[in-house]
């Protein structure tokens, strides 16, 4: 029932086509770190800025820069449809300006919607399964901004790629899902930021370990990657008896919040999933 028009393919010239005439392409995270007026102060009129998902995390008002939408999907379809939150969303963007949505999936098992699913806005569906399948940690699913930024990373447009906000800290408001394997997925993001094949605002492209070799001939970076891993699973150690103080002293809570989600009616989506799993 989720089924849309198979997608362009991933490396076509229709996907090159539509990117065609930017100077730079912005990826802007749902984070408390953007500041969207100076970051759309800092970038040329020839700039496409990229947003996701809940746009409204970042932005208060209706934004009249070129701008694009990528919702992703999960099991039921996009997000974003299943929340009923495609029209509030889409109040964040200037008609003139705004180029419509890319429906993202990831995996066999997240379903595109269908365009007449998001209402009268242009609609584009993009499968990435193939590209992250190889590499990508089995466990775990890739963040939707880190799939885009490899995505067009690699599509060889001649733009510049920048990440605003991508730093996978947990803030006061907004929560880091666990579904994500935030470790690797800046371990590439950085390699690809050093290489010149990204930019990412607020990050030192140089590497303050990888200079100790330079300054410090006599350790080769071997050495000093070692020590490095040494000193950080010790802090790592530490950390853990921390945590398990913290385990201790918050049983009861943990206790209580069990006791609630048991007693808790199940939410439709929960109801969805059961009866799915029941078939």
């Amino acid at each position: 029932m989720m089924n849309a028009t198979p997608p362009v393919e991933i490396n076509s010239e229709d996907w090159r086509s539509f990117f065609l005439g930017y100077s730079d392409i912005v990826l802007v995270a749902n984070s408390d770190e953007v500041d969207i007026d100076e970051l759309a102060s800092r970038f040329p009129e020839a700039t496409l800025f990229i947003f996701f998902n809940k746009v409204y995390k970042v932005l208060s008002k209706p934004f009249t820069r070129n701008a694009l939408l990528v919702s992703r999907s999960g099991a039921l379809g996009a997000n974003l449809v299943k929340s009923g939150k495609v029209s509030k969303v889409l109040q964040y963007f200037d008609k003139s300006s705004f180029l419509g949505i890319i429906n993202l999936t990831i995996g066999d098992s997240e379903k595109f919607s269908p365009a007449s699913a998001f209402g009268d806005v242009k609609v584009r569906h993009l499968d990435l399964t193939d590209v992250f399948a190889p590499f990508y940690p089995p466990a775990s699913l890739p963040t939707t901004g880190f799939a885009l930024c490899f995505w067009l990373a690699n599509l060889q447009l001649g733009v510049t790629v920048t990440l605003a906000g991508f730093s996978s800290k947990r803030s006061e408001r907004y929560q880091v899902l666990d579904v994500h394997d935030w470790t690797f997925e800046q371990v590439v993001l950085r390699l690809m930021y050093r290489r010149g094949k990204i930019d990412i605002i607020g990050r030192e492209r140089t590497n303050s370990y990888a200079e100790l070799s330079a300054r410090f001939p006599e350790y080769s970076p071997a050495e000093i990657a070692f020590t490095a891993n040494e000193v950080l699973a010790e802090r790592l150690v530490n950390l853990s008896s921390f945590v398990d103080k913290l385990m201790h002293v918050t049983r009861f809570l943990r206790f209580v919040e069990r006791t609630y989600k048991r007693l808790k009616p199940k939410t439709r989506k929960e109801r969805l999933w059961e009866a799915m799993e029941q078939k």
